[in-house]
């Protein structure tokens, strides 16, 4: 692990790039320990056929606003990292038949959450390309939950206000990513093994809303040395020939490393984490020489470039981005994918809520500050830089992935399998443990869904742990749609402040049907919810789930049996708390749309599938959802035309690097461009941003994107409505840099009055690096 550390600091996958390129891509053996022969994935022990994919999600990075606080001022204005789309198929050798068995596949997004809209249209893609093959019984598409992705691309009313709409650019690019990703998979399968392994990770989550926990029965949280989950369960994917080609793994935290303030997109501190584990994987592929670099026309392009940025053509350059020039010798990256579980009441922020007027602790029941919500504010470990604290919990996670990975020796063993049912959560019958029947309500939320928490209070007089609300605002509520009697009775003690599951108009607000999953390979059991489950709510859900894997397994499933919580899985519906945190109707609680009986109509269903699968029957799938898509309002405006001032051009320098200037490692270089608006063209696969390195012989070698922690790609108009506008490339010069002579270069499309698009090139001053 010394190697990690190390790499932790200043590591990017890019710098590595230079250095093979200048000692003829010839490195010694690094002393990590990381060989594909250690784990023992020979033919004879794989079972299954493995495949991995992964693909750029990130969507519009302009003027969208962000999926997750509910913040209008929070849209897209730049890129901190890409978002992407990483896959893992999982299916049976079927060697009776030299054919393939049961198959399953799981999609993990760096986005807010998945959306029945994006699983509809997927899954149709996939029927149309596969048949029968893949569909939304064994497909699973999960969120990590950042909260700095670009919005409007679900389908309900409540979830796409503030993105003014529905967001047709941000959901074609969610959905071909998801496509892309699983093709790339399903082209990957090889025949190889998946290990398992758990391990605590304890500094890197907290529990925002410790009153409402303490509600929980005392002889139940003794059960458990802490008030959210501490395990990381990793899966490590190896194939027989190759060795080790990914990992997947499930962690419970929320992506608010990143402030409702911040503009840029990002993967928040999953992303990071993911960043990092991929590019150091990658780093040891290549230097025991399982990977090649191809190197070719990297001169002759960037000419090609700027010679064919006014004929409307896009830039060959933009379609070689950095990752994208090594090619692997075993047909596919590294993959590393950092899900997200029951994630409801955590908090990356791990130095605790704080008064920003005070600086001493917000008020333990309420989360307030002298009565105000919006001055309780919880702090990451890096406070008060948001990227310091994206950076170090992400850090945390890989680290502890690594050491999962390299450590992981209990082998996947046993059949494949799914179950797959839609329930329809506005009425449905529970029989609780005591024999008592009761039934789940329409969709509402309560008061203090409306003021937020402590990673992103909300405003007015609202607060955490209001079970009364008040009149004013229950008149505000009501003149939406007035809850009945019977809503309001059911809810309790939920005061109902948007009665979301009865408002239809202009199409429902709220969903009523929602899927519910379970994939199994070996003893490894994913359970796919549609919503953020607390830490004891998800602590219930897996134990109800095992318990009954066992009793009705007649033997197939034992202790050993790893059962994990997949968060914001295939549709979203908010959050589930379990029925003494719902009394306390702090935000978590508010925002459990069926009612103080959601967590037992959820722990009885999967109760039902989960004795399905061990049973090996089917189950009916229950009513369809709805399909929204064509009902759909758009109202975000589009692009106009982007023009600059008179005398400049697209990619002209406004603020360059001093001629003939140096830098050392550390330093922060700065350029600023006249550009374009980014929704023109979203470049996914490719870059706006780049830096590159003087090679031997004269060649510009890239180096970094705007893929890397250490390059942001920043875009600001003058004022809201002009036509002109900047893009801002700021580099903080790695430790591990090579040094030699650097440029930095800005790639970009321009909509001209009657549409049509010109993409250009921008490029700074050289300077020197030491």
């Amino acid at each position: 692990m010394a190697r990690i550390q190390r790499l932790s600091r200043g590591f990017s996958f890019s710098a590595f790039f230079i250095v093979i390129y200048t000692v003829g891509m010839t490195l010694a053996t690094t002393d990590a320990g990381f060989s594909p022969g250690e784990t023992d994935a020979s033919a004879e022990s794989s079972r299954y056929l493995i495949g991995l994919g992964s693909y750029d999600i990130t969507g519009p990075a302009a003027d969208v606003n962000m999926m997750g606080y509910a913040n209008p001022l929070q849209n897209a204005a730049g890129i901190h990292i890409r978002l992407r789309a990483r896959t893992f198929i999982v299916a049976e050798k079927n060697i009776a038949n030299s054919g393939v068995g049961n198959r399953v596949v799981f999609v993990n997004l760096d986005a807010c959450m998945a959306s029945q809209a994006v699983t509809n249209k997927v899954i149709e893609r996939l029927r149309n390309r596969y048949g029968d093959m893949y569909s939304e019984k064994n497909v699973a598409i999960s969120g990590t939950h950042t909260h700095s992705g670009p919005g409007g691309y679900l389908q309900y009313v409540l979830y796409i206000i503030t993105s003014m709409g529905f967001v047709r650019q941000s959901f074609n690019a969610i959905v071909d990513g998801i496509e892309n990703s699983i093709i790339q998979a399903h082209n990957n399968l090889r025949p190889g093994s998946l290990f398992v392994n758990q391990g605590d990770l304890f500094d890197a989550n907290i529990n925002r809303s410790p009153s409402a926990y303490l509600n929980n029965p005392s002889e139940e949280r003794a059960r458990y040395p802490h008030n959210v989950d501490k395990e990381m369960t990793l899966l490590k994917f190896v194939d027989s020939e190759w060795g080790p080609l990914g990992a997947f793994n499930w962690f419970a935290v929320h992506g608010t490393s990143m402030s409702r303030d911040n503009k840029l997109i990002s993967g928040d501190n999953k992303g990071v984490a993911a960043r990092l584990m991929e590019d150091f994987y990658d780093q040891q592929l290549v230097e025991q020489g399982d990977w090649m670099v191809d190197w070719s026309d990297t001169t002759d392009i960037l000419s090609s470039a700027i010679a064919k940025s006014g004929d409307g053509e896009r830039p060959e350059i933009i379609h070689n981005r950095v990752r994208n020039l090594f090619r692997s010798a075993k047909g596919s990256r590294f993959v590393a994918a950092f899900c997200q579980s029951n994630v409801g009441d955590t908090s990356p922020n791990v130095q605790g809520a704080v008064c920003l007027d005070t600086g001493i602790a917000c008020d333990f029941n309420h989360s307030t500050c002298n009565g105000k919500s919006e001055l309780c504010i919880g702090r990451g470990p890096g406070y008060p830089d948001d990227f310091v604290s994206t950076t170090i919990i992400g850090e945390r996670q890989f680290k502890k992935a690594a050491q999962l990975f390299d450590s992981a020796t209990e082998l996947l063993k046993g059949p494949i399998g799914y179950r797959h049912k839609h329930i329809d959560f506005s009425n449905l019958e529970v029989a609780l443990s005591n024999g008592a029947k009761v039934h789940t309500c329409p969709a509402a939320v309560g008061f203090s869904f409306a003021a937020g928490t402590t990673d992103g209070p909300g405003a007015f007089d609202f607060k955490q742990g209001d079970p009364q609300g008040n009149t004013f605002w229950r008149i505000v509520g009501g003149a939406l749609k007035p809850p009945s009697k019977a809503q309001i009775n059911c809810q309790k003690p939920k005061p109902v402040l948007i009665d979301t599951g009865e408002m239809l108009h202009p199409y429902p607000w709220a969903p009523s049907i929602l899927p519910i999953q379970i994939l199994r390979v070996g003893q490894m059991v994913i359970l796919s919810v549609p919503a953020e489950f607390t830490t004891m709510a998800g602590r219930r859900l897996r134990d109800a789930v095992k318990t009954t894997l066992i009793e009705e397994g007649g033997g197939e499933f034992g202790e050993d049996v790893k059962v994990v919580i997949a968060g914001l899985t295939n549709a979203y519906s908010q959050y589930v708390t379990t029925y003494e945190e719902y009394e306390v109707q702090r935000y978590e609680g508010a925002s459990t749309l069926y009612g103080p009986h959601t967590l037992s109509g959820y722990i009885q269903e999967f109760k039902k599938l989960a004795a399905a699968l061990a049973r090996g029957e089917s189950v009916e799938e229950g009513p369809s959802p709805p399909q929204l898509l064509d009902k759909q309002l758009e109202l975000l405006p589009p692009v106009v035309v982007d023009s600059t001032p008179t005398g400049s051009s697209f990619g002209d320098v406004i603020e360059d690097v001093p001629a003939n200037s140096s830098f050392t490692r550390g330093n922060i270089v700065t350029v600023k461009f006249w550009s374009a608006c980014p929704r023109n063209d979203l470049f996914s696969e490719s870059t706006f941003a780049l830096v590159e390195y003087l090679g031997k012989g004269g060649n510009w070698v890239p180096t970094y994107d705007d893929d890397d922690l250490c390059l942001r790609f920043m875009w600001d108009r003058p004022s809201l409505k002009s036509p002109h506008s900047h893009a801002t490339l700021r580099w903080e010069i790695p430790d591990t840099v090579q040094p030699g002579l650097y440029r930095i270069r800005h790639f970009g499309a321009a909509k001209h009055l009657f549409g049509s698009v010109q993409h250009f090139v921008g490029t700074s001053n050289t300077f020197r690096v030491y």
